[in-house]
């Protein structure tokens, strides 16, 4: 039988039973302000929750929605990256589902790709071969559950070109991010200003604006023809927010969807509207403490709308000794397989697989990541650890951020101290 014959079987049927979609995830960033998180990896890549990687939320996402045909596009530092999707997210080849790294192929030219836009110009080979109705693209390092089949009906009901995902944040928050002003009917865009230096309230809550999530939902014709337009303004930044978006919002076919009104199965009341571009260390180290509580904003723990990884082959956490002093122990605190607390305690953190904390150590308020050494009598406190450092015994880091910072340590603006991957403490 002909192989185009069974192809366009199998897309009709797939048609037949809803629009077809295909799932776009941008990752080609660099992470900057992740760093030294980032030195040695994609900031979609950095470890979250002791188990995760960031990229993994957009993932679950879009899996759990049942989209099981996404391209992920990677450029800067991407092995770890490439890495954990090819070995983690693998899906059933017989019904043509597939998750995939792509990285910058310099398919149009000698470049690289120069904004979000241009990511996917460069890859819209991706698209023609899919052939889908529907295009969505997410970015891959927010922290969030979303169910997107309810904003691609609303995508769909409404007829638009383009619909974003947006959730209303505190004014003084919103200068780093795109900004929308809704029209009277609250489902179309009247403007959208990327990065504002003061963005504009809300009619209701003059305190507060709406914020672009960085999710988008596209008709697959309207991001072909926006993205050839883009690509022919030698003005333009080539990226999503700043370019394609306010292209179509001049052309009356950009529409939002209030991300708040999203319903995650299995989710609670407290759990709505959570949403956490952890694209700071300040950012990134809140989240983790968010969900050290005893009933987190942000629950981790629901099994209809999981989370998804690779969960690495090792023995349970282990908490030993019970002396006067040197008991293992946790309090408020996210504790991985593989961790032994031989005599330590920990307080309001979380540890990644494979950590190992030694008698009378203190571990307080940090994130510590996977195979670290914590040795006797040391302190940790307002830190975050990567992949294998070692604290020698007697050693203190995030107790003087002075003294961090002459070691040559970074230390955020909240007064988090970050030691990169494979630091052995002085």
């Amino acid at each position: 039988m002909d192989t185009a014959c069974v192809d366009t079987a199998r897309v009709d049927v797939v048609r037949a039973a809803g629009p077809r979609v295909l799932g776009l995830v941008l990752a080609g960033g660099k992470g900057t302000r992740l760093a030294p998180l980032t030195d040695d990896r994609a900031k979609p890549a950095v470890p979250f929750a002791g188990l995760y990687r960031l990229i993994d939320f957009a993932l679950s996402n879009l899996v759990n929605a049942g989209y099981l045909r996404i391209a992920v596009l990677t450029q800067y530092k991407s092995h770890s990256l490439d890495r954990h999707i090819t070995t983690t997210w693998r899906m059933s080849t017989l019904l043509g589902n597939y998750i995939t790294p792509v990285p910058a192929q310099q398919r149009l030219g000698p470049q690289w790709f120069a904004g979000s836009a241009d990511a996917i110009h460069q890859s819209l080979n991706l698209i023609y071969d899919d052939a889908p109705d529907i295009v969505v693209v997410f970015g891959a390092d927010h922290v969030y559950r979303m169910d997107p089949r309810q904003m691609v009906e609303q995508h769909i009901e409404t007829g638009a070109g383009v619909t974003v995902a947006a959730l209303r944040v505190p004014r003084s928050e919103a200068v780093g991010l795109g900004v929308i002003r809704p029209a009277r009917d609250g489902r179309t865009i009247d403007e959208f200003l990327e990065k504002p230096a003061d963005p504009p309230g809300l009619p209701d809550s003059p305190d507060e604006t709406l914020a672009s999530m960085g999710n988008y939902v596209f008709s697959t014709k309207v991001l072909v023809d926006a993205l050839h337009a883009d690509a022919a303004d030698p003005d333009s930044v080539h990226d999503m927010g700043a370019s394609i978006v306010p292209m179509l919002v001049a052309q009356g076919a950009a529409g939002v969807y209030d991300f708040t009104e999203n319903e995650v199965p299995g989710a609670k009341e407290r759990d709505r509207g959570y949403w956490r571009d952890v694209g700071t260390i300040d950012a990134y180290y809140d989240a983790h403490m968010d969900l050290c509580t005893l009933d987190p904003v942000f629950n981790l723990y629901n099994p209809h709308w999981p989370i998804l990884t690779s969960v690495p082959s090792l023995p349970p956490a282990k908490f030993v000794r019970d002396l006067p002093g040197r008991t293992g122990m946790a309090v408020d605190s996210i504790v991985s397989n593989g961790v032994i607390v031989s005599g330590g305690s920990l307080r309001r953190s979380v540890l990644s697989p494979g950590v190992r904390v030694n008698s009378w150590a203190q571990v307080e308020n940090s994130v510590v990541m996977n195979n670290a050494l914590i040795g006797r009598r040391s302190v940790v406190r307002d830190a975050i650890l990567d992949k294998n450092v070692i604290v020698p015994p007697g050693a203190e880091v995030g107790v003087d951020k002075e003294h961090d910072r002459a070691r040559g340590y970074t230390v955020s603006p909240d007064g988090i101290t970050v030691v990169g991957k494979g630091i052995t403490i002085e």
